[in-house]
């Protein structure tokens, strides 16, 4: 093989995904000159769009409705507003679709969500409204945690000055209550419980799981507070913005460039390899857009890395496949309960019950004979995703995880999904026009950090989370490789699109790179990474 050297960086970034492209634009604002290697010939990773379905209607490829990117102080941060990125909102959020016809909705207006919940039990509107009320006393600092490096100093501090010790507890009991308890003891009726989990259920978690409520919780309460928009024009617009910011900053991006070894010497990185043998020098930093197996294990090698480090990964968890499948639709779906037709997101196929019979076959390694479905309605959404009086639907639902599905298997459970959605609505099979696939293989191919179709780079388990994700350590962007940082969703705070692993590992380089600091951060980071994987 010839080995060709290429001019290098100041920072080399593994992977265009959003978290890569967070990084680079970051360490760009600080004057860095940066290089983003992406192994495909597109940016974005797991944001991104195209016409898949039939001309004219355009499909959100992975994910789609982003709270926590509206939301996020990462993203907000960044002013992609100002390189085309407009956010837009469905009439209603989000809508739970019970196997009894029932739907309990969530509308950015509260008093709307309120008497949907009414309906179910009397007082749940009010309990919905304290519910809200106590998210909204802890909702910015709950942010600026979950989107900084552990441990959360500031936020912390925060939340414990407005909610004192007694109120800090009980937040600390939410954080890991199952979303089943959470719900049983915030609501009366069916509705309100239904909305926590099927939005828990966005995780690899069980409705009985530590830690569930919390994802359920989170994500219902920002649908009431910022709702779930969506990019007008589709997900790929926020990987534009993020990509025309960065190049206004003078970064670079070479696709089709598939990094197969971080180079080091010394214990630090150097740079980086790329399939073909060109080497590329890393002045600064290296940081890793990719999951944390592929970083240690397959670019740096257990020969570069403390025992004990590779042996904590190989009890590493990847969350659950995914089955994707979009839909032209000629017309609305034809929903026989009116109420979830305003909804940009809809879950349905089970109650709290059907959702834990749903997870505990997932549990098993079971493919579910009855599929918790969560629905898109991307034009209810985003009129531009199709010509006007049709629908862009999507659906998604978990599989176990596996490297490898047979089509057929595949096809069948297509197949039972399409029957939820018929029994939801009927006539709505005769209403495709058009259908794209998108099982496990599919979703990797399209992008290699989707392993096997898990979408969140790592269990949400708490035994994964914080200070323990991706294995047990200290929960930053910092590897026991001085100048290489791990950037991807399975670094702290794991998957949803917020750009957090990616400003936390260009936090981490430029705190390294201080001329007066860095050495003594770097004498204090090596000290903490010999005592955890001595």
């Amino acid at each position: 093989m010839t080995t060709t050297a290429t001019a290098g960086a100041d920072a080399v970034v593994v992977g265009a995904g959003h978290n890569g492209l967070v990084a680079a634009n970051l360490l760009a604002d600080a004057g860095w000159d940066i290089l983003v290697l992406e192994a495909t010939q597109a940016p974005g990773g797991a944001v991104r769009s195209a016409e898949v379905t039939a001309p004219g209607y355009l499909s959100d490829l992975y994910s789609s409705f982003y709270p926590l990117g509206y939301a996020s102080p990462v993203l907000r941060g960044l002013d992609l507003d100002r390189y085309g990125l407009t956010w837009t909102h469905a009439p209603d959020v989000l809508a739970h679709l019970l196997p009894d016809g029932r739907a309990a909705v969530v509308n950015r207006d509260v008093d709307t969500t309120a008497a949907s919940l009414e309906a179910f039990a009397p007082g749940d509107g009010d309990r919905w409204r304290h519910a809200y009320a106590d998210w909204r006393e802890v909702a910015e600092p709950m942010l600026d945690t979950i989107t900084t490096p552990f441990p959360p100093v500031r936020g912390g501090l925060t939340l414990l000055r407005r909610l004192r010790v007694s109120g800090a507890l009980r937040l600390a009991r939410r954080l890991v209550v199952p979303v089943r308890k959470l719900g049983d003891e915030l609501f009366d009726g069916d509705g309100g419980p239904a909305l926590l989990a099927g939005c828990a259920l966005h995780t690899d978690l069980s409705p009985e799981e530590a830690g569930s409520g919390v994802y359920g919780w989170l994500l219902a309460m920002l649908g009431q507070q910022v709702g779930w928009p969506v990019p007008v024009g589709g997900s790929q617009k926020i990987t534009d913005a993020l990509v025309a910011r960065l190049v206004a900053r003078g970064g670079r991006i070479d696709y089709g460039a598939r990094v197969d070894r971080v180079l080091t010497a010394r214990g630090r990185a150097m740079g980086v390899r790329t399939v073909g043998g060109a080497t590329w020098r890393a002045r600064r930093a290296v940081l890793a857009d990719i999951p944390a197996p592929a970083l240690f294990l397959d670019l740096v090698g257990a020969a570069a890395l403390p025992p004990r480090l590779v042996e904590d990964l190989a009890h590493f968890k990847w969350d659950g496949s995914t089955l994707k499948v979009d839909w032209a639709l000629s017309a609305p779906v034809p929903w026989k309960n009116r109420a979830v037709a305003a909804a940009g997101t809809v879950h349905l196929g089970a109650d709290l019950d059907g959702l834990t019979t749903y997870s505990a076959a997932l549990a098993r390694g079971e493919v579910p004979r009855d599929p918790f479905l969560l629905v898109g309605q991307m034009s209810v959404a985003d009129p531009s995703h199709s010509p006007p009086g049709t629908e862009s639907l999507w659906s998604y639902t978990h599989l176990p995880f596996r490297r490898h599905w047979r089509a057929e298997e595949i096809a069948g459970h297509v197949e039972r999904m399409e029957e939820v959605l018929e029994e939801a609505a009927p006539g709505f099979r005769s209403l495709i026009v058009g259908r794209h696939v998108a099982g496990p293989a599919d979703l990797e191919q399209g992008d290699p950090s989707l392993v096997g179709g898990a979408v969140g780079g790592g269990t949400a388990a708490a035994y994964q989370q914080l200070f323990l994700r991706p294995i047990p350590g200290l929960g930053r962007a910092d590897t026991p490789v001085d100048r290489l940082f791990l950037a991807s969703s399975s670094a702290h705070p794991g998957g949803g699109v917020h750009g957090a692993p990616g400003a936390n590992a260009a936090r981490a380089a430029l705190a390294r790179d201080r001329a007066l600091t860095g050495e003594l951060y770097a004498g204090v980071i090596g000290a903490a990474h010999r005592a955890v994987y001595r």
